[in-house]
């Protein structure tokens, strides 16, 4: 087969979370443990970090492969969801897994896969596990995709546990409340491994230190011991400088980050409290925890996070899709200089629409469309609701359209955003 063959073969055979949504939810690890045995159960060949979470996880485990990556480690990264292409899930050392790779895995174990009948995202995890072994990558970063305790990365025994926060996501698979869903987090939190979690939040705190404690696990909570500000900055091209102070004995540290978002201050103070908790399994130094902050989108590829696509008009895209990240979102664009706001939106067809319109202003210029997924939204649907809420604009077929009428209509000096859902982002970055 050739590659854009095998993806169809992988895309049409195999459940797929992004394509179908709900029903491609497997709650438990059968599928992954039987194919992990199958491939001699790679995993063991190699040190992991694991990293969950609702909102910045991607951006934390980018950022901890980059500053692996500046300390000398050969590094891989599994991650998830790709935004253009299937390969940006695994890489090693920023290089995504190339498309023979892809090729040649289907073709040389199509008959397990047919048997087992795992799930896109069961298939994917083993892939990559089974790469990272192949290419003797010292230590991976693995980013969950959904949950945590029956999420299909589970099975790994990493030297850290990081858990970004919890917010309103995935709560009919994951739970309806704060607390359930803090549960679900939770599980990836191993016997005697040390846990950070990147947000004190009152609701989860105690879940997290009782699972901790019943596991004799370490645990840290990044914004109890640094505290990060990020220097408000003009000229949102050049990055934005960082002042980073360990609050345990005052010492601070400098730094320049190229990720623009607001939010991003929460995810680097999770960075330095995993660095604090990785010593003794990595010789990694400041310099280099520096360089990887600064160098991550070079590192890894990182895109979609407060992602400037042009300044004149300023045209911002940024992958948050939940209530806590599009609020986050929303107040950066609100506080940003502009003369006029058009805001190009898309969301899923299961997204609870009554948790997210109400945080868009009324008074821009709304270009609802979809992504060219089946499980994209239909924008007349969107536009009908989103005019209950008073948002107003035209519908378009297609996000291309949708991005050249804005450009048509928009000043110099007004503001284009493109988001509401990471695969509405996908089709212009």
């Amino acid at each position: 087969m050739k590659y854009d063959q095998t993806i169809e073969f992988l895309f049409s055979q195999l459940p797929a979370y992004h394509r179908i949504g709900k029903a491609a939810y497997k709650n438990n690890l059968n599928n992954t443990i039987a194919l992990d045995n199958y491939f001699k159960n790679p995993h063991l060949k190699y040190r992991t970090v694991h990293v969950a979470g609702t909102n910045g996880k991607g951006s934390v485990s980018h950022m901890i492969a980059s500053v692996l990556q500046e300390s000398g480690y050969k590094t891989g990264l599994y991650t998830s969801p790709h935004l253009k292409d299937f390969r940006e899930r695994i890489k090693v050392n920023g290089k995504m897994i190339s498309e023979d790779n892809v090729v040649g895995f289907v073709e040389n174990h199509r008959d397990i896969i047919e048997s087992v009948r795992p799930s896109f995202f069961e298939m994917t995890v083993v892939m990559a596990f089974n790469y990272f072994a192949e290419c003797e990558v010292d230590v991976a970063v693995i980013e969950v995709g959904l949950g945590g305790r029956l999420d299909s990365t589970n099975i790994i025994n990493p030297v850290l546990s990081v858990i970004t926060n919890i917010g309103h996501d995935h709560m009919d698979l994951l739970g309806n409340t704060f607390e359930k869903i803090a549960v679900e987090k939770a599980g990836i939190i191993k016997r005697n491994i040390p846990v950070l979690v990147s947000e004190t939040q009152p609701k989860t705190k105690d879940i997290f230190i009782k699972k901790a404690e019943e596991c004799k696990s370490p645990i840290l909570f990044a914004d109890e011991i640094f505290s990060c500000n990020l220097e408000q900055n003009e000229n949102l091209t050049t990055g934005r400088k960082y002042l980073m102070t360990d609050k345990s004995n005052g010492k601070q540290f400098k730094g320049m980050t190229m990720l623009g978002g607001d939010y991003q201050s929460k995810n680097l103070q999770a960075v330095f409290g995993a660095f604090s908790l990785l010593k003794k399994a990595f010789k990694v130094s400041e310099e280099n925890i520096t360089n990887g902050i600064v160098n991550v989108v070079k590192n890894t590829g990182l895109q979609g996070r407060w992602q400037i696509l042009n300044t004149a008009p300023l045209t911002i895209c940024d992958t948050g899709h939940n209530k806590e990240g599009l609020e986050y979102v929303l107040d950066q664009i609100r506080r940003t200089p502009k003369s006029a706001l058009h805001i190009i939106l898309g969301f899923v067809n299961d997204k609870d629409l009554g948790s997210v319109l109400p945080l868009f202003p009324t008074d821009a210029i709304y270009y609802f469309t979809k992504a060219s997924v089946p499980r994209a939204l239909n924008e007349v649907n969107l536009k009908e609701e989103a005019a209950r809420y008073g948002l107003t604009g035209n519908s378009f077929a297609d996000v291309m359209t949708a991005l050249d009428s804005a450009r048509m209509s928009a000043g110099e000096s007004d503001l284009i955003f493109i988001g509401g859902s990471t695969f509405v982002v996908a089709e212009v970055v």
